[in-house]
């Protein structure tokens, strides 16, 4: 083992952290040199430009401008060994690599930790820290992540530790980001679909977008991104980059802990910059990991808990954002319809003797008094026969 210098403190990273443990798994190869690093980012302050030699079948990594170094931030939790490697394996396999890779434990039940490990068997060049924190969702997760980010660092990339990145998406969306622009997001597949996101949409066209000057397939976003997310919201998180240093005190909304912490960032960010640009071929595949969507349709175990949080999301739009006459009308509309089918829900779980989560029922009465009020609707429709799964109203 050799370091280039004696062991310091970083100074492009925070002290030991008052909170959570960090592991720090990096090993680089630079050049013709192995450098093993007790502390994450020590190697990157006595850099200018990180360059990286890939072992992975993708070939050799593209080296990144410092001005555009990458943080990957993953929040995991996962029931099922291997997931995670798959998705560090697909960083491992870009073409432009990051500057460091946060992934943040949220009490696993299977632990981040060894599945890091195997990682960097196989990629000792991938810079990795693991930080362990108490359950608390994605939103705080990813915050932690945030929190995390080393200072050089000006892009993150959110990537959940069941996706996969395709080779080319870093060095898409730094080539996209670098004239200037904030945001960068991607076509992609979601799980078992044949037909990408951008494809599906009946409302997302990339043909109607200016495509930027140069070899890479990425467009300028031309239109009202606020009404895009609200109306037919083609972003996934998996495939966003975005300039955090000029939003560097953005987080995610914790107390949506298991949904629409994402989307209502996505919101935000809207409010506060126009510069978006998008890759238009798909860059993520979608899989099936720990996830509330996942086997929550109608009458589900899960589907309960997917329309409380909902609801929760629908409730807070117009308390977080000014939304003109025509996203209102769409805002009551949908809680109407989740209104509608939360008492469906209830019904069908009576009829059949399914369980009924009692808690759960009494916060959503508490955070949504009126739902009784959808009661005589729904007699109507169950006395007329009609008491089967609806598609929400949405447009895509």
């Amino acid at each position: 083992m050799r370091r280039t210098a004696p062991w310091r403190r970083p100074t492009c990273g925070p002290a030991w952290p008052s909170s959570g443990r960090e592991h720090h798994l990096a090993v680089f190869s630079i050049g013709n040199r192995d450098v093993v690093q007790a502390r994450t980012c020590d190697i990157f302050s006595n850099m200018s430009t990180p360059i990286f030699t890939s072992s992975s079948s993708a070939g050799t990594a593209v080296a990144a401008p410092a001005s555009a170094a990458i943080a990957v931030v993953i929040p995991y939790f996962q029931r099922q060994e291997g997931v995670l490697q798959k998705a560090l394996a697909s960083i491992a396999g870009q073409q432009l690599y990051p500057a460091e890779v946060i992934v943040v434990d949220d009490s696993s039940p299977v632990p981040a930790r060894g599945e890091v490990e195997a990682v960097q068997r196989r990629w000792p060049h991938l810079n990795i820290r693991v930080i362990e924190q108490p359950n608390g969702g994605p939103a705080a997760a990813r915050n932690k992540g945030l929190d995390s980010v080393s200072p050089r660092c000006d892009y993150v990339a959110f990537l959940d530790s069941d996706d996969e990145w395709h080779a080319t998406h870093l060095l898409h969306a730094n080539a996209a980001l670098a004239p200037g622009n904030d945001f960068y997001f991607s076509d992609f597949f979601r799980l078992g679909q044949s037909a990408t996101v951008f494809e599906q949409s009946t409302v997302f066209r990339k043909d109607a977008h200016a495509v930027l000057p140069g070899r890479y397939p990425v467009a300028q976003y031309r239109g009202d991104m606020t009404e895009q997310i609200l109306g037919a919201n083609v972003i996934g998180t998996s495939t966003v980059v975005y300039r955090f240093r000029k939003f560097a005190d953005l987080r995610f909304r914790e107390e949506f802990v298991y949904a629409g912490e994402d989307f209502l960032f996505w919101l935000t960010l809207s409010t506060l910059t126009k510069n978006y640009v998008f890759g238009t071929t798909p860059e993520v595949t979608y899989g099936r990991g720990v996830n509330i969507y996942a086997g929550s349709g109608w009458g589900t175990e899960k589907s309960m808990d997917r329309l409380h949080y909902e609801t929760k999301l629908e409730l807070a739009l117009p308390r977080l954002f000014k939304l003109n006459a025509e996203q209102q009308g769409r805002n009551r509309a949908k809680l109407r319809f989740l209104r509608q089918t939360m008492l469906k829900d209830i019904v069908h779980r009576l009829a059949h003797r399914k369980t009924i989560n009692g808690s759960l029922l009494r916060r959503h009465l508490a955070m949504d008094p009126v739902l009784p009020l959808s009661v005589p609707s729904v007699a109507w429709q169950i006395v007329a026969g009609r008491l089967r799964p609806q598609a929400a109203p949405r447009k895509e």
